[in-house]
């Protein structure tokens, strides 16, 4: 790998930094930015809106169900109790975590859905005056 030699007054550029100006790195940032989406009037479906809340709370009930099912051994079973009776609380805490934070995301998107239908509401307001 062979270094360009440089110019006692740093005026030339390396083609690696040429490289990166020119490319239009800035742009395609700005064009793949999430707060495109909003200005966008390409309707999404439920299941696009809502899949991530609806993962998380189902993932939260397995591990909630798991948790009881733990717990429950620790009472069914004399060997390894200690081993079910930390686990089992570990999994129902991080289940019902799982669960509440599903389901608490789910109302924070109907917000963010009604603000932003009256964000385009208004836009296409000030558009026809």
């Amino acid at each position: 790998m062979e270094i360009p030699p440089k110019s006692p007054d740093g005026s030339e550029k390396s083609p690696q930094s040429k490289e990166l100006i020119t490319s239009h790195t800035g742009s395609t940032l700005c064009m793949s930015s999430r707060s495109e989406s909003m200005w966008t009037s390409a309707s999404r479906s439920k299941w696009d809106i809502y899949h991530k809340p609806v993962i998380v709370v189902s993932v939260g009930a397995a591990v909630f169900l798991f948790g009881i099912v733990i717990t429950s051994l620790s009472y069914f079973l004399p060997e390894n109790k200690d081993v079910y009776k930390m686990c089992g609380p570990a999994f129902l805490s991080l289940g019902l975590m799982l669960l509440v934070c599903g389901l608490v995301w789910v109302p924070i998107i109907r917000k963010k859905q009604k603000q932003r239908q009256k964000s385009q509401f208004l836009q296409s307001l000030k558009s026809f005056f």
